[in-house]
């Protein structure tokens, strides 16, 4: 009999769910395939995901396009094993007490409104760090 080992399910958080948690959530699908179920919201969703957010992804062979901005709930948290904030609020702070998961807070800087390359300087960081996320925790 063969016992297959349970995806760990990853919850990424940023204030409009439209760039930087969008970005995490892409690489966590792709990086994290058979390990990993990867979900975003927003503090704050703004309803859409940022076209040039979807550009810089789509310039690396990854397609969020598909994507949409949702606001975060409690029932989203509680079906998360690991959080990851993004520079919005800390993981701690939107964690109810009684959430036994892991907790990270990424400080990541919103690239929404400055240049391109910042864009992807942004786009890249969260790739490292959704990769070391998934070694440590895959």
């Amino acid at each position: 009999m063969r016992h297959s080992k349970r995806l760990k399910k990853i919850l990424f958080v940023c204030v409009g769910n439209t760039c930087r948690s969008q970005m995490a959530e892409g690489f966590a699908n792709r990086y994290g395939n058979g390990k990993i179920e990867a979900m975003s919201a927003g503090t704050s969703a703004a309803g859409i995901v940022n076209g040039y957010t979807i550009d810089a992804m789509k310039e690396i062979g990854i397609d969020i396009s598909g994507h949409t901005s949702v606001q975060l709930t409690r029932e989203m948290i509680e079906w998360a094993d690991i959080v990851v904030t993004l520079g919005c609020s800390s993981a701690e702070t939107l964690c109810p007490s009684s959430y036994d998961g892991k907790k990270y807070d990424w400080k990541v800087e919103d690239p929404l409104g400055r240049p391109w390359e910042f864009m992807q300087r942004v786009r890249d960081s969260i790739g490292r760090k959704v990769r070391e996320l998934i070694d440590d925790e895959g």
